[in-house]
């Protein structure tokens, strides 16, 4: 090898140091993929004998609206998704400044990130119970015992508290990275915004969210991604009983509670393509900012 030239050299450390991720990128990634478009097309349990039967599975998908009236429990996690972006954008500004014990915050809103979303569930299981829980003695204690409900029993508080849970989770993350973004902005713009005799109000509008607007729209597209995703909570919680059903609740239902491989598998091809297509349009939308 140390004959060979300099270029060469540097081509073959190249292909090395690629090779191992793309095998990697590969073999869990695309060939997994790969094998689930194939599926699709199978009627099969996943134990006995394939049989391919074209594009039968999507026929029934786009027949029965049932299969996609769980998306609206997404929904609940999309708008969470964004309340906590705001959230996290103002938390992350705050402790961009020069804030007494900064470091502390930082810690305690990223703890819940890294926790086990097991012992998540449990400590709300006991924030949310009705019977002892302690929201409900937390309201009786100051004289709200009004408000006091049955928060995961109802249907129509269970998915604002799922909702809650992984905004609760996930703040963390999205201050972290508008923090790394924020102290990326040279301080020379500020000084000179503030020569000019900006306010902090349009300081922020005119000078952080123009330099930070990659970032945002990155954590849009995750809450996006991350709402039509939302699996482990609900699960966790409540295995998707009492109208607390998403998508890929319903698709791994599908696939194994009902041993219906083939049509899960399009279930899950489906996902990906409404995915694929939000991103799309998100591209679309932010390049054409871009360009004005």
């Amino acid at each position: 090898m140390f004959n060979l030239s300099y270029k060469t050299q540097r081509k073959f450390i190249l292909i090395t140091f690629l090779a191992v991720p793309l095998a990697l990128l590969l073999t869990f990634s695309y060939f997994p993929a790969l094998n689930l478009v194939y599926y699709s097309f199978l009627d099969w349990d996943g134990l006995t004998e394939k049989r391919f039967i074209g594009l039968a599975n999507y026929v029934e998908l786009f027949s029965k609206a049932e299969y996609f009236a769980v998306l609206k429990n997404n929904l609940y996690y999309f708008v969470g998704g964004l309340l906590q972006t705001a959230a996290a954008l103002y938390l992350a500004v705050v402790l961009n400044g020069r804030l007494r014990g900064r470091n502390g915050f930082r810690v305690v809103l990223f703890l819940p990130y890294i926790m086990h979303s097991v012992a998540i569930v449990f400590m709300f299981q006991a924030l949310f119970n009705n019977q002892y829980g302690t929201l409900n003695a937390f309201l009786d204690l100051i004289g709200l015992d009004s408000l006091q409900h049955n928060w995961l029993g109802d249907p129509k508080t269970v998915n604002y508290a799922l909702a809650f849970i992984s905004m609760w989770k996930y703040l963390g993350l999205s201050v972290v990275i508008f923090l790394g973004a924020l102290q990326s902005i040279p301080g020379d713009l500020y000084e000179a915004a503030r020569i000019d005799g900006a306010s902090p109000s349009q300081q922020f509008w005119f000078v952080t969210l123009p330099n930070i607007r990659r970032v945002l729209e990155l954590l849009l597209l995750l809450s996006l991604t991350g709402a039509l995703e939302a699996f482990e909570i609900p699960y966790i919680m409540m295995l998707g009983a009492n109208g607390t059903q998403t998508f890929i609740i319903e698709t791994i239902d599908v696939a194994f509670k009902f041993k219906q491989v083939g049509l899960g598998s399009a279930l899950a091809v489906v996902l990906l393509a409404i995915v694929l297509v939000f991103i799309a349009v998100q591209r679309l939308i932010f390049k054409g900012g871009d360009d004005k």
